[in-house]
This record gives C-alpha cells, sequence and structure tokens, in this order.
C-alpha cells in the first residue's frame, strides 16, 4: 500500500550558531489511506513541527517529506500551494479563519481559490457544516460565533472536498467533550473513508481514537504503539512524556 504521508530521515533545526535548536532528529514515519496517527510528548517535543512540516507550512532542514507521491522539496510555490488546497486538510491550533469572511465563505474558500466555481464550492462548504452541525450559522461570521463553534468551522474547512490527509493540531481545544468526541469521530469517520490523518494531541482519551500513537521527546520518536486501548498506561511507561 502506498503511503499518503511519508517522512524520511527529517531534521529541522530552528536558527544558527549556538541560538540553533532541534526541533526534530532523524524523523521517519509513514502514514497510510485509512489511517490515524496520533502524535503525544511534552510542549517543546516537536509535536507541531512536525505537523507543519507534514502539511508544507514549513520545511525540513535536511530529509524529505512525500504527501500523495509528491516530494515538498521539490514543489516551486505554485506546485505546493496546489497539494495545500487539494490534497491537505488542516485544523490550526489557533483556527486561522479570516474574519471578513463568513461561516460558509470560510470552508468554500479553498475550493474556489482552486478554480471550482462559487456555486459547487459553496455547496461543498455547506455540507462540511451540515457534518459538523453547524448549516444554521453558514451566514455568520467568526466573531458572532462561540470558540467552540469557530472550531468546528475550521474543522469543516479542513474537511471539504476530497482530501487524502487531514491533519489536526488540538482541534478539540476549544470545544467541550461532547462536542469534541464529535469532531473525533468525524475525523475518524474521513480517515475510514479512506484519507489518511495525523492528530497532534495532550488527551490520552482522544489518542485512543487513533491507529498508532507516536511519542516525541526532545524531536525524536521515541515510542510508538497502538492501538491503545489504555494511553494513559503507556504514558507512564514512557520515561519523559507527560500528556
Amino acid at each position: 500500500m502506498s503511503s499518503v504521508l511519508e517522512l524520511r530521515g527529517v531534521h529541522r533545526v530552528h536558527g544558527k550558531g549556538e541560538t540553533a535548536v532541534q526541533a526534530l532528529r532523524d524523523v521517519s514515519l509513514r502514514v497510510n489511506p485509512g489511517e490515524l496517527v496520533a502524535v503525544m510528548g511534552p510542549s517543546g517535543s516537536g509535536k507541531s513541527t512536525l505537523l507543519n512540516l507534514a502539511g508544507g507550512l514549513d520545511a525540513p532542514t535536511s530529509g524529505e517529506v512525500v504527501v500523495a507521491g509528491q516530494v515538498l522539496g521539490q514543489c516551486n510555490r505554485r506546485q505546493l500551494a496546489a497539494v495545500r488546497r487539494r490534497t491537505i486538510g488542516y485544523v490550526f491550533q489557533h483556527l486561522n479563519l479570516l474574519p471578513s469572511l463568513t461561516a460558509v465563505e470560510n470552508v468554500a474558500l479553498p475550493a474556489e481559490l482552486d478554480g471550482v466555481g462559487i456555486r459547487k464550492a459553496r455547496d461543498l462548504a455547506m455540507a462540511a457544516l451540515e457534518a459538523v452541525g453547524l448549516t444554521d450559522l453558514a451566514r455568520r461570521f467568526p466573531d458572532e460565533m462561540s470558540g467552540g463553534q469557530q472550531q468546528r468551522v475550521a474543522i469543516a474547512r479542513a474537511l471539504v472536498g476530497q482530501r487524502k490527509l487531514v491533519l489536526a493540531d488540538e482541534p478539540t481545544g476549544a470545544l467541550d467533550s461532547q462536542t469534541g468526541e464529535g469532531v473525533l469521530r468525524l475525523l475518524r469517520t474521513r480517515v475510514d473513508a479512506g484519507a489518511a490523518g495525523m492528530l497532534v494531541t495532550h488527551e490520552p482519551r482522544h489518542a485512543a481514537w487513533a491507529d498508532r500513537v507516536v511519542f516525541l521527546r526532545d524531536g525524536e520518536i521515541v515510542d510508538t504503539s497502538g492501538p491503545l486501548a489504555q494511553p494513559e498506561q503507556l504514558l507512564a511507561a514512557t520515561p519523559g512524556v507527560t500528556a
């Protein structure tokens, strides 16, 4: 089976000289269609850096990131932007919704930028909003919605269309437990339909939705296990790794 996401010996160094910080060290990882991988580890372990590299939002210092058969480091800016619009759905920790656009406009934007007609893009967006239970708020602007509602709009934007890779950075952070479970169920459903998924989380109960859990410490993969029925136990058994 061809993987949707592959990291090959990836290193990421921020800064130079004495101030250089090794964010990731020789990370190799594959995520296949129909597989959800959770990434856990303490603050500063490299989780968000890993997700940014997988989403083409950052470039490795060395090594390769491959998405749907394309080596991202070999793409020019236009090609990379096309991969992010068509292939990758990204749920940002800080949402990144455009305040001047309504919910449906925010969700439809990636498709419109990719040349999809406005009517079709809005239809796709409404279907995605329906999936997260927000069709009644489609015409509202982000500042007219609660934090949890904004989070669900961001989820809908990541899932609109036929994304092959869905990346989520703490996607339930602004949600109550019931709504958060619904978002994870939605992510799981999209993965079960054939997408590949990567979820950064500090919550063991959320990691339990994954097929595999990768633990990072100091920029290195220190353990891989899964699926986890009792992720709290594995966290306790992994030195230096906490929820």
